[in-house]
């Protein structure tokens, strides 16, 4: 067969599609809305990895530290910044004070000009907070005028909160807190990253699941209004086509459907692109300028949907004989065979065999085998579903009514009724070994915290040049804290320079010391020392009355203090017991009167927060006043667990992709639902018309979904099962079933299918009226 007789055919099929009238036009529609949702899609997942390549790039432009123990001398090009990050309700607060000291001076990405002391160049999505009356805590804490906006190349997402504000003084406070001096932005000293593989795997297989069953819903799109297509096709019959002349018109149907998705898809994605930048989905944003696919995926996915269209539906025609007076379905077609479509399956555990047990020590995962391992996987879904579902509903029995003509329908299309929920099925299978997955590792990813949030639920750190006192008593006055521990560490050491032996300080009034030891007795100028401390093995040797100890000795690069103490023979003991932190400390104690007033500015100040929760905005008024006494405060959150920023970003990603996906299958099976019933219009009026009632119709199409749902979801539950063991196999972590996703999975899926039945119920009761009897 020549390619000319092929590209004839086609664009015979094409052009019958285009002028083909109503029935033509409805069903090209049809075919282009669903693929053009899938092509929308696809587009947004190859655009993913360049957004988060741009986001890296621009973080990596504005990096502002040194990572340098040697400070830069100040010259015409160099400026001091402090780093004065914030939190408001859950949103991170990107701040930075700046004092260039001279014309030189690097000018960060997104500004064109530093502000000066008291004002401020902010993000335009914190001066829209800031101008709202949700922002007007964060204002308080913010008393800069603002200026300036910060240009795109500057930030990292559209919804980022960010400012630059002047101030004057810093370099007084280098070497305290978070304040540098630099003479350029960007990472001084880049190095590539390490990858971990179990991320790595984690990162591949997301992409799999999500893209999986976005290709099984094309595939399944093309086929829309295949009845009626038939038909047609059997007049072609009648005027001289050949069997085969007649597949390749067919083929050329899907062609230009599968060629209306594609600019369909196309539209989609620009007008979802550019909705991109007004929406944050957890804490994550873009800008639509981000969003821009690879050329080579994007060529990629305008050749491989029509190319699909076309090879589905040949296949789809090799059980169909279409002859001059009709198309034949036989009545009892050939059972289908179950080895060929177990073979998917085993292949993929085949591929994926080969890395059980590597772990993360033994060597990074072949991404190869993983991708078409995962994906005969999945695919396997989508092969063993027809062959359920057809052996199940043939053994189905009587019942009534509804039921009845559901069984009847499922037994002479169960093809039909498992295409419709392959991409169900694949996406739950999918979704159940990743949770399976992410929840195996979850604790490789995941620190908990030994802080005692009974006692605290927020630390401050005070920078020098603010009295310890003055703030435990400003923080006791703010709304909200119920208690403000505040307490100092240092450092006591037998030498000036260089110690071999020390010994740990703490400085606190009487109250704060009696959260971190049993006292007898105590009162201002009073020195303790402590017994049972934590790897405290020489404080009862320095802790010898009338010995000379050095507070804040010299090391090697770091300038000291050096001042001498002696031991005083009225020393007090105490017992040590766990801190806020939960650690025991050790060492000595003093109160405020026992620190030599140059010792005091050189200790490491926090205060501890007891928080009343059920005041609204408590820790904004703790911010707040932190803010108040120094804008170098560093305060702290205290939270049950950290987790790994990465881990968190890529089961991030699978959230909101499975969000957009289930959004595409909900859409395609309402699409599938409506063209379905169109398709059963006259059938469904002659069932009304012989006296049938409606509700025994909704019923029926209500069991035509409900079944096959059912077994999909089964068969999908035992394969995410499987491929979920095999994963965490791979990772080296002992399987476990997290059953609470599973059910949450398979609930997702049915609630998907449910909504979905439940909006085709309003055009179904359209269609059951006699009038759909009515013909030309």
């Amino acid at each position: 067969m020549s390619v000319g007789q092929w590209s004839r055919d086609l664009a015979m099929g094409v052009r019958f599609a285009v002028v083909g009238g109503r029935e033509g036009w409805v069903r090209m529609l049809l075919t282009g809305v669903g693929v053009g949702l899938g092509v929308a899609l696809l587009l947004l997942t190859t655009a993913i990895p360049n957004a988060l390549s741009v986001r890296h790039e621009r973080e990596e432009a504005r990096l502002d530290y040194t990572y340098s123990s040697k400070t830069l001398p100040k010259a015409d090009d160099t400026l001091v910044i402090a780093d004065i990050d914030s939190t408001f309700r859950n949103s991170d607060v990107r701040g930075r004070l700046v004092e260039p000291e001279g014309p030189h001076a690097p000018l960060p990405p997104g500004l064109e000009r530093y502000p000066a002391a008291g004002e401020m160049v902010v993000s335009p999505a914190l001066k829209s907070l800031l101008g709202s009356d949700d922002g007007k805590l964060l204002r308080q804490r913010l008393p800069y005028r603002i200026t300036g906006t910060i240009g795109e190349s500057g930030l990292v997402g559209s919804h980022e909160l960010a400012y630059y504000a002047g101030a004057k003084g810093l370099a007084a406070q280098i070497n305290h807190s978070q304040v540098d001096r630099i003479d350029r932005y960007g990472d001084p000293n880049p190095t590539p990253d390490e990858t971990d593989p179990v991320l790595v795997l984690l990162t591949l297989v997301v992409f799999i699941v999500l893209l999986t069953p976005v290709a099984v819903f094309i595939a399944a799109a093309v086929r829309f209004g295949g009845e009626r297509r038939d038909r047609r096709l059997a007049a072609l019959r009648l005027v001289g086509s050949d069997s085969r002349m007649t597949r390749r018109i067919a083929a050329g149907e899907a062609l230009a459907g599968a060629l209306l998705g594609l600019v369909l898809g196309t539209v989609f994605f620009l007008i979802g692109r550019e909705a991109a930048g007004s929406v944050e989905l957890l804490d994550i944003s873009v800008f639509p300028s981000y969003l821009n696919p690879s050329p080579l995926l994007a060529v990629l996915v305008a050749v491989a949907v029509p190319a699909a269209a076309v090879a589905v539906t040949l296949f789809a025609m090799r059980g169909v004989v279409v002859e001059p007076l009709g198309v034949v379905r036989t009545a009892r077609p050939a059972r289908r065979r179950l080895w060929w479509r177990l073979l998917l399956p085993l292949a993929g555990l085949g591929m994926l065999y080969p890395m059980v047990g590597k772990g993360r020590g033994n060597g990074n995962f072949n991404q190869y085998l993983v991708s078409g391992g995962v994906l005969l996987l999945l695919i396997g879904v989508t092969a063993l579903l027809p062959w359920v579902v057809e052996t199940v509903v043939a053994r189905l029995g009587s019942g009534g009514v509804a039921w009845q003509l559901a069984v009847r329908r499922l037994q002479l299309s169960s093809g039909t009724a498992a295409r419709l929920v392959n991409g169900i099925a694949v996406a739950v299978a999918g979704a159940i070994a990743l949770q399976m997955l992410f929840a195996g590792v979850d604790s490789d990813y995941t620190k908990q915290s030994k802080n005692d949030l009974s006692r605290a639920q927020m630390e401050v750190s005070v920078p020098s040049g603010v009295q310890l006192t003055a703030a435990a008593e400003k923080f006791s006055a703010t709304k909200g804290v119920r208690k403000a521990t505040a307490l100092a560490s240092g450092e006591l050491a037998t030498t000036r320079r260089d110690p071999e032996t020390s010994s740990l300080l703490t400085v606190g009034d009487c109250a704060a010391l009696r959260e971190v030891a049993t006292l007898p007795s105590c009162r201002d100028g009073d020195v303790f020392v402590v017994h049972g401390g934590e790897g405290d093995r020489d404080t009862p040797k320095l802790a010898r009355p009338g010995r000379t100890l050095y507070f804040d000795p010299t090391y090697s690069g770091e300038r000291g203090v050096e001042a001498a103490w002696t031991v005083p023979q009225d020393i007090k003991q105490a017992q040590s017991v766990k801190d806020p932190t939960n650690v025991r400390r050790g060492g000595f104690l003093m109160t405020p009167g026992a620190v030599p007033a140059r010792v005091a500015d050189t200790l490491y100040r926090r205060v501890y927060l007891s928080l009343d929760e059920s005041v609204p905005d408590v820790k904004e008024y703790a911010r707040n006043t932190a803010a108040e006494l120094s804008p170098a405060s560093d305060v702290m959150e205290w939270s049950a667990n950290t987790q790994s920023k990465q881990f968190t970003s890529i089961r991030t990603g699978l959230l909101v992709g499975a969000a957009c996906v289930l959004v595409l299958i909900g859409t395609s099976l309402l699409v599938s639902q409506l063209e379905q019933l169109r398709e059963r219009r006259k059938l469904l009026s002659a069932l009304v018309a012989f006296g049938t009632r409606r509700r025994t119709l909704g019923l029926s199409v209500l069991w035509q979904t409900a079944v096959p749902i059912a077994l999909g979801l089964l068969l999908a539950s035992a394969v995410g099962l499987t491929l979920g063991a095999v994963l965490l196999r791979m990772t080296a972590t002992p399987v476990r079933v997290d059953w609470a996703s599973v059910l949450s999975m398979t609930g997702v899926g049915a609630a998907v299918v449910l909504t979905v039945t439940l909006l085709s119920l309003p055009p179904l009761l359209r269609l059951m009226r006699p009038e759909g009897l009515r013909t030309e």
